[in-house]
């Protein structure tokens, strides 16, 4: 029996068994595909009352780190392209609907941290990554040129797929293949103008405006483990928002 109490950190009994479960989901101790112990089951093993648990699951499902189905139980919030539709994808057409993009893999190969890897992915110097460089189409339009970098330590394997094997929701690969859940994002915007690949692959003429978003993904515990870099075309599109 774990029984919490002054050695978890102190604090309300509730939020000391969220605090725990969250360390649980960030090791990856429950695979989204299994329900999670049912709260008598977790109120016994921590020494706590059910409605303690109920507490601290109700303000995980609140947070979208976790999902009840009735009947079935509660369940690691999984990704999948609904998810990553409205949690992680900002751009939208002019009329403000929301599209998932399609996406085309231009290469996948596994190299040597740059300086920017380093720094973003807290990766020692020189650690290897893996990229990932595609175009995603948007409204039938290409409109977004990606460079993905992540550690190749995290992400065995992945290197080693082929073009085709790469979905168009990759963080649903990390969660499914590798167990590596994200959990938020930081993005930083800025307008640059276009270069030679944007000529190619997006199709602009150089000089055009663009907007670049550098995004690091992060797991439940702050672990950074992607670094995405989307130049994107928004003749048609708009940069959407919603801060609650």
């Amino acid at each position: 029996m774990e029984r919490l109490g002054p050695q978890s950190g102190g604090g309300p009994l509730y939020r000391q068994v969220r605090e725990q479960l969250l360390r649980e989901i960030a090791q990856g101790r429950y695979p989204v595909t299994d329900p999670l112990p049912s709260e008598q089951k977790l109120a016994a093993r921590f020494g706590v009352a059910q409605g303690t648990v109920r507490r601290a699951l109700d303000e995980l499902a609140r947070e979208n780190l976790v999902i009840r189905h009735q009947g079935r139980g509660t369940f690691v919030h999984a990704h999948g392209p609904e998810r990553d539709r409205f949690h992680f994808f900002h751009l939208v057409a002019a009329d403000g609907e929301r599209r998932l993009p399609t996406s085309r893999v231009l290469s996948l190969t596994r190299r040597r941290g740059s300086q920017a890897d380093a720094l973003a992915l807290n990766l020692a110097p020189q650690a290897r990554v893996v990229e990932i460089k595609r175009v995603r189409d948007l409204m039938a339009r290409r409109a977004i040129l990606e460079t993905i970098a992540v550690p190749d330590a995290l992400f065995p394997d992945l290197g080693n797929l082929n073009k085709a094997q790469v979905p168009n929701t990759l963080y649903e690969l990390y969660q499914d293949r590798f167990g590596v859940i994200v959990h938020r994002a930081v993005e930083k915007i800025t307008a640059e103008t276009a270069g030679p690949e944007d000529v190619t692959y997006l199709g602009l003429d150089r000089g055009a405006p663009l907007l670049r978003i550098e995004r690091v993904a992060q797991t439940l515990d702050g672990t950074p483990v992607e670094l995405r870099v989307s130049r994107c075309d928004t003749t048609h599109l708009a940069y959407f928002s919603d801060l609650v």
